[in-house]
């Protein structure tokens, strides 16, 4: 996996033919959906397709959305899925407790990463996040929060973003990506959500169509201006030590220099 992926594509577990497309479609990873994306009475042909398909080994980093953990259905998915060859991660969906995480931490050796879609989730993301050293990432799953919470407006969610994001940093874990910007056809709504997603301290958001995936990496990759600051930034913080301020009156100390180092990693990622 890059080592900063950007790009999560779901595709639903239960039509190979669009999981193929989203294998060929150049996410940094793709998220096989066996849960909101296929209908119950679709469940058990949805694991035998993902299982087939992920024997063995893949281009692409490949993740599974399980089943709310304790339903039957998750049971059979962790049993059949987790030695796959082509699995690389497990996405573990309405985590509310890190206990839920630890149970599967002991059955399956894969990077498990929490989505966190309740109010109790949020409370104890920090908990959740320091679970188990599998945990590699927690993130938002905003529909059903939005849900639990009766939160009308977009704002009414920045409370919790910012709340997984501390955590996340707090329990030393790559900043979470954003949920999915549910309309496909909104490529500018999908654009300024990645803006202020990138300003709460996200890196990246998931996506459920191709043509979602070229608006987060634009609005996710440093631009020209970011990366010749940074460049400009790094230049003067080796010519002299301690804080100092550059020409133009900005001051630079570590913490700023830490940024640009940042900024420079993320432009020239793999």
């Amino acid at each position: 996996m890059t080592p900063f992926p950007l790009t999560w594509l779901y595709a639903p577990g239960d039509r190979p033919h669009v999981v193929a497309k989203a294998l060929a479609a150049g996410a940094d990873v793709v998220v096989i959906d066996l849960e909101d994306a296929v209908a119950p009475d679709r469940k058990e042909y949805a694991r035998a397709a993902t299982a087939e398909l992920l024997g063995e080994a893949q281009q692409v980093p490949v993740h599974v959305r399980l089943n709310a953990l304790g339903t039957p259905w998750a049971e059979a998915e962790l049993a059949t899925l987790t030695s796959l060859r082509g699995v690389s991660g497990l996405r573990l969906p309405k985590v509310t407790s890190p206990e839920e995480v630890l149970r599967v931490a002991v059955a399956t050796p894969l990077p498990l990463y929490a989505l966190l879609e309740t109010a109790l989730g949020v409370e104890r993301a920090y908990a959740i996040a320091t679970a188990h050293p599998a945990v590699r990432g927690i993130a938002l799953g905003e529909a059903d929060l939005r849900a639990d919470l009766g939160v009308r407006g977009d704002a009414g969610l920045d409370w919790p973003r910012s709340r997984v994001v501390v955590a996340a940093r707090a329990a030393g874990l790559a900043p979470p990506s954003q949920s999915v910007h549910p309309d496909i056809r909104d490529l500018d709504g999908l654009a300024a959500g990645c803006a202020h997603g990138r300003a709460l301290g996200f890196l990246g958001r998931a996506a459920i169509h191709p043509r979602q995936l070229p608006v987060i990496r634009r609005a996710y990759l440093p631009g020209p201006a970011e990366i010749e600051q940074a460049e400009e930034i790094i230049k003067a913080a080796t010519t002299t030590e301690g804080a100092q301020a550059l020409p133009d009156g900005r001051f630079i100390d570590a913490a700023v220099v830490a940024t640009a180092h940042r900024t420079l990693s993320l432009a020239t990622r793999s």
